[in-house]
């Protein structure tokens, strides 16, 4: 299932998640121009590597451009796939907006980031020995899904799904089955090898989502808005 749109208004232009948006499409874009090999090491170069971030090992000097814990905040805008870009902007844009909304846009990016980092984090602590890159929006993403569940739970989402095509449902039911699902999947996964999706790393960025947001958002912006209007703003 997609999420197309959501019936939830915002007074402010979102610049900053258009501009989240606009970044990682641009760094895709640069990583499709290279070659096979000359990508591979982009992704090793700018990825975050659990391994390497935690000093266990290292990579060829010669690969080396930043310092290892810069990799967490750079692997926010690489992503491994076409797919996997447009499924993580769209995410970011239907949901994104309205937490920028909340929060104004300084806030809004220290909050992206910081759901970002603690996202990266939670996955590489179930692999510190991990040598895959780490790469993708998605963990700070999930960050902005938690604080939008316990802000937005009765807004309406329209889905695009499977044989019954678009659909409107409640956004608490959507995040809620979505955050129930990476559960299940990240303990499917754990003591797997090789690469895939970082489950733990889209609950501990919707987790974050949640723990913070009460820091975030303006004072009167209320939790759990009862209808899909500006009602916290009343």
């Amino acid at each position: 299932m997609l999420p197309l749109s959501d019936d939830n208004p915002t007074e402010r232009t979102p610049v900053v998640t258009v501009a989240f948006i606009v970044a990682c499409s641009l760094v895709f874009l640069y990583q499709s121009s290279l070659s096979p090999a000359t990508g591979e090491t982009f992704v090793y170069r700018f990825g975050a590597i659990p391994s390497i971030v935690f000093g266990q090992a290292a990579l060829p000097p010669e690969i080396v451009a930043i310092p290892s814990y810069a990799t967490i905040l750079t692997s926010m805008f690489l992503h491994g796939s076409w797919m996997h870009l447009i499924g993580n902007m769209l995410y970011l844009w239907v949901f994104g907006n309205n937490i920028e909304d909340v929060m104004g846009h300084g806030r809004f990016i220290v909050f992206y980031v910081g759901c970002g980092i603690l996202a990266a984090l939670s996955h590489a602590l179930t692999d510190p020995t991990s040598t895959v890159p780490m790469v993708g929006a998605s963990g700070a993403i999930s960050g902005v899904l938690g604080a939008y569940l316990l802000l937005f739970p009765h807004a309406r989402v329209l889905l695009l799904a499977p044989v019954v095509g678009t659909t409107y449902v409640p956004a608490g039911l959507v995040l809620g089955f979505w955050f129930v699902m990476q559960v299940l999947s990240g303990g499917a996964s754990l003591g797997s090898q090789g690469g895939g999706v970082a489950f733990f790393a889209h609950i501990g960025g919707f987790v974050a989502g949640m723990l913070l947001i009460g820091f975030f958002k303006r004072p009167e912006v209320r939790f759990f808005a009862p209808t899909r209007s500006r009602s916290w703003r009343d």
